[in-house]
């Protein structure tokens, strides 16, 4: 009877170990981060000048070096987050557009541009001081490229 008693007692402590151990599960994705909104804009201001430097093909020169930059920011706000890049990160798929007017083309582009700045300084001024840096640095970037495409 000692030892049924036993074993039940150390059963019962055993149980809701185990049990709350199923609640404390690591494998939870975190919660998102406030500067993802930003990783995905600068992806996605990427894939728009890759795809404007096809449709227009006259300005390449001009807009690669700003579509490397977004690249850039993407990846460094990627690992102030500390989350790694997707594997296959997608881009737009540039074959087929038509030819464009250079001109709209950069209007477009400086639309957008003036856009992610305003929302880069929103980020900034809301973020905690050591991203805050970071942050300016990069609505600074999207303010120079606005002044670039003019």
């Amino acid at each position: 009877m000692l030892r049924a008693g036993a074993l039940l007692a150390l059963g019962g402590v055993a149980a809701p170990l185990t049990g709350c151990d199923l609640l404390d599960r690591d494998d939870e994705p975190p919660p998102p981060d406030a500067l993802e909104p930003l990783v995905a804009e600068a992806l996605a201001l990427e894939a728009r000048y890759r795809a404007a430097a096809t449709a227009a093909p006259t300005l390449a020169t001009r807009l690669t070096p700003i579509a490397d930059a977004h690249r850039a920011h993407a990846e460094e706000l990627r690992r102030v987050i500390g989350r790694p890049a997707p594997s296959g990160t997608p881009t737009a798929d540039p074959t087929g557009t038509p030819a464009a007017d250079p001109d709209e083309v950069l209007t477009d582009l400086r639309r957008a541009e003036q856009q992610a700045r305003t929302n880069a300084a929103k980020a900034c001024a809301a973020a905690p001081a050591e991203r805050a840096a970071l942050l300016g640095s990069v609505a600074a970037a999207r303010a120079t490229h606005a002044e670039a495409l003019a």
